[in-house]
């Protein structure tokens, strides 16, 4: 395998290979930066991180993905922002490239002022949407070393990790652990 088919091949694995899958969008964009064995890992690190994210949601930009992932990676960084101390500066910001007409019968038309902010915005309002209707089910993974957040869709709200069997085994794991030493 040549230098150039490895490296696509390992650039594919990491697009494949992220811990936190089928959230809602605006959550998926914020989980396109997750940590690994330690390490800060960002899907949008390079550009077949950003077509893949796109065509995962059927988003068009994949034929400018500089500027795209530009844009994504600013509102992404807002949405993390608010998350954490909810200002929502950088969303309002964001949301300032477009706006929605609503439609009767066909989805509704977004219209932004430059074609890359297409994604963004749509990401945007999405987060919006989200925490206008459902903020307290918005959580943060549990695990102080998780930088992932979700959607808790369980039926009593007590979801605590972003994946069970990641966060939450090594929880359990440390907590038997801990409980075993003593």
């Amino acid at each position: 395998m040549s230098s150039d088919n490895r490296s696509t091949w390992f650039k594919g694995l990491i697009v494949r290979s992220r811990p936190l899958r089928g959230e809602p969008m605006a959550l998926d964009l914020v989980d396109t930066v997750w940590v690994d064995q330690g390490a800060l890992v960002d899907q949008f690190d390079d550009l077949e991180g950003v077509t893949a994210w796109l065509g995962d949601h059927g988003l068009p930009g994949a034929d400018e993905p500089e500027r795209v992932r530009d844009r994504l990676v600013e509102t992404r960084n807002a949405m993390r922002a608010m998350l954490a101390d909810e200002r929502p500066d950088g969303i309002e910001a964001v949301l300032a490239h477009g706006s929605r007409r609503p439609r009767l019968r066909e989805q509704d038309l977004v219209i932004v002022d430059d074609p890359s902010w297409y994604a963004a915005w749509v990401a945007a309002a999405d987060f919006v949407r989200l925490l206008n209707e459902r903020p307290e089910r918005v959580h943060k993974c549990a695990n102080p070393r998780c930088v992932l957040w979700f959607l808790d869709s369980s039926k009593n709200g007590s979801r605590r990790w972003c994946r069970m069997d990641a966060c939450g085994n090594r929880a359990k794991v440390g907590r038997f652990n801990q409980r075993h030493r003593s």
